[in-house]
């Protein structure tokens, strides 16, 4: 298992996007949760398998119909999070 953070800058807050990161976090699995950050940002850490996060990012990099994602970076953490599900914060 491993953990990942995202950071995904654009048209990201108030387009429903972290509801889009939830939906498509729980389907592959994925555990941890999507933030709004204060600069307009949406940060996500997601722990799993390897194979789903990459596949977050890919659909990350998308974003719901109503967003415009400029960039999306992600790292993997060096400690594991265990968390309960995948929430919005």
């Amino acid at each position: 298992m491993s953990t990942a953070k995202f950071e995904v800058k654009g048209l990201v807050q108030g387009v429903g996007f972290r509801f889009f990161t939830v939906r498509i976090a729980k389907s592959l699995g994925l555990t941890g949760y999507a933030k709004n950050m204060i600069d307009g940002s949406v940060e996500v850490i997601a722990s799993g398998d390897e194979t789903a996060i990459q596949e977050l990012f890919d659909f990350l990099q998308q974003g719901p119909e109503r967003s415009y994602v400029e960039h999306c970076t992600f790292e993997y953490l060096d400690e594991e999070c265990q968390f309960n599900g995948f929430s919005r914060l």
